[in-house]
């Protein structure tokens, strides 16, 4: 089990308990273009993507955040060659096999955002195994957004929330960011403080648009198999440097 930092060792490192964010969502871009710079197949790239996941995994866990949140699959992606999506499945299936143990021993509550319906059986027997197994869990919460996409989830929810309108339990004058909120993927989760873009990219990607309103945005030149644990504090240094005022003023 990782060690949390002390406030010491957290000093040392130039970041502070005090201005770490939550909830951090990561979008993980890149994997494609690092395989390809050292002519190798794409999923080479996602294979070797794979470390910088546990990397960042085990460093939230000593960090001590609430949650974080990794953008695996889009519901775009689906667009990509049969051969790259099923090596994707592939390694998803073995992630959730392998780690397992990892997320039972670091107290990792485990758990997925996005849409079922087009994952194959065996992934999703794997998904709710470790949903199940990791239920009672208190530590990180990871979530893993798998085919999501953010204009998917608020279609959900508003189909959702007419229904309840035409059955009559709920009054259209009652609806509020609250209420939609509560009918999203997300729901029970806090909004993520701080959102992590890789490979350069200036764009958001249908991802948790409604949730990172408020969020800082960070984003790094450095492809996603090459984001080291140092990189990942960089973020969280700059993050902790942000006034976040919400549309308001600091006194």
């Amino acid at each position: 089990m990782q060690t949390p930092y002390s406030a010491k060792e957290l000093a040392r490192l130039g970041l502070e308990r005090a201005t770490l964010p939550r909830h951090v969502a990561i979008i993980m871009d890149g994997n494609g273009r690092w395989a390809q710079r050292r002519g190798l197949p794409r999923v080479e790239g996602h294979r070797r993507g794979v470390q910088s996941v546990r990397a960042v995994i085990e460093e939230s866990c000593r960090l001590g955040l609430k949650q974080l949140t990794l953008y695996c699959l889009s519901a775009e992606n689906w667009k990509r060659p049969k051969a790259e999506l099923d090596v994707l499945m592939l390694l998803l299936e073995q992630y959730l096999i392998a780690e397992r143990r990892e997320i039972m021993e670091e107290n990792i509550r485990f758990t997925t955002i996005g849409r079922r319906d087009p994952l194959p059986k065996n992934v999703l027997k794997e998904i709710d195994e470790s949903v199940r197994l990791s239920a009672g869990n208190t530590g990180l919460t990871l979530c893993l957004a798998v085919n999501y996409g953010s204009r998917s989830e608020i279609t959900d929810a508003v189909r959702k929330l007419a229904a309840e309108v035409q059955a009559g339990r709920l009054d259209p004058d009652d609806i509020t960011e609250e209420t939609i909120s509560q009918w999203l993927y997300t729901a029970g989760m806090p909004e993520p403080d701080l959102l992590i873009r890789t490979a350069g990219e200036m764009r958001v990607s249908n991802f948790l648009l409604w949730q990172i309103s408020y969020a800082e945005l960070y984003v790094t030149p450095c492809l996603w198999p090459d984001f080291t644990v140092e990189e990942y504090r960089n973020a969280l240094r700059d993050y902790a440097k942000r006034e976040r005022r919400f549309g308001g003023l600091n006194s």
